[in-house]
């Protein structure tokens, strides 16, 4: 068996993230277009088992990394069910969690007894107006799920922040500080075309680069060229003065993002997805369903892998297929 799974590229690949649900408590601008309702159409997501199962042929294909997103996650009712099967599966080594954070509170202890290990919460803007208008959400209650998460013991905590102009820029340095404060890594995210089409424009768009040059006029920035927190493509910086560390995800203006992609992803409709700026896509839900043995979804991989591409198609007037929402954060 492989225990090196690579793409046509040579790039290697272990990092499977897994949507569990499409719905969410919030509405973000930059994730779910305005009046989406797919939700409401019957829900046929992959069950607890199932998800599990899927682990297991990728855990034993040479994936080690897995990270479960959604939609919100947390409102899945059978979330720590999944983690703890997950974390039984022999050669699981790291199970993390993407979040807006507002049910966290209640969860954060539970979720890490059952064996999630780190956590990534959402956070756009500390002030709570402004943190309504991007998420239509209660930033008290995503400031009470950080609290929880970093009580429970997770061995991570990261916050990310995703970048629009005219929305959350001035939010900039307050999160800055407060990451700096409670000592968590804090991830500036270039906008991405994945939600409305109308989203991604040169009004809204606020890029990586811009933000560096912000905070350089607060502070210095040092590179951090060997610092890898966690498993995605962020570049970090510590600020000298703050000691805040900053990661920045410039999925746009970053020429080379793709150079070390390692992930391939799961929907919660069972789509496994190669990259998620292009279409592709292949039914796992189907073979699962159709009594398949461990065999036929280990080729399902393999194929998926084959089929990865060098790059996403963001630079190339992308259309989403379906927003962020439904592929999975």
């Amino acid at each position: 068996m492989n225990t090196n799974p690579t793409d046509p590229f040579g790039r290697k690949v272990d990092y499977l993230r897994i949507s569990v649900t499409d719905r969410c408590n919030e509405r973000c601008l930059y994730c779910m277009p305005e009046g989406y309702k797919g939700w409401e159409r019957q829900a046929d997501h992959l069950s607890a088992e199932e998800i599990i199962r899927v682990v297991g042929v990728a855990a034993r294909l040479g994936f080690r990394k897995f990270r479960l997103t959604g939609g919100e996650p947390l409102v899945r009712g059978d979330l720590a069910e999944i983690v703890r099967g997950m974390a039984a599966v022999p050669g699981v080594e790291v199970i993390g969690l993407s979040t807006n954070g507002t049910r966290l509170a209640a969860q954060a202890k539970t979720l890490r007894a059952a064996g999630l290990c780190t956590a990534n919460v959402s956070l756009d803007a500390l002030d709570p107006e402004r943190y309504r208008s991007v998420t239509g959400g209660n930033v008290a209650d995503v400031l009470a799920g950080i609290r929880a998460a970093v009580a429970a013991g997770f061995d991570r905590v990261k916050l990310n922040c995703v970048l629009m102009r005219g929305k959350n820029e001035a939010e900039i340095w307050p999160l800055v500080l407060f990451a700096a404060e409670h000592g968590l890594p804090l991830r500036f995210i270039e906008l991405m075309p994945l939600s409305r089409t109308d989203v991604l424009t040169e009004e809204n768009f606020l890029p990586v680069g811009e933000v560096m040059q912000r905070l350089r006029e607060k502070d210095k920035l040092i590179p951090q060229p060997d610092q890898r927190i966690g498993h995605g493509p962020a570049r970090y910086y510590l600020l000298e003065q703050t000691g805040a560390l900053v990661g920045f995800i410039g999925a746009l203006t970053n020429l080379d993002f793709c150079e070390s992609c390692n992930k391939v992803r799961l929907t919660a409709d069972g789509k496994i997805r190669p990259c998620l700026g292009n279409h592709g896509e292949a039914d796992i839900r189907a073979l699962l369903r159709s009594g398949v043995d461990d065999a036929g979804l280990t080729k399902l991989f393999y194929d998926v892998l084959a089929n990865k591409p060098q790059a996403h198609s963001f630079r190339e007037s992308y259309v989403p297929g379906r927003p962020m929402i439904a592929i999975g954060g």
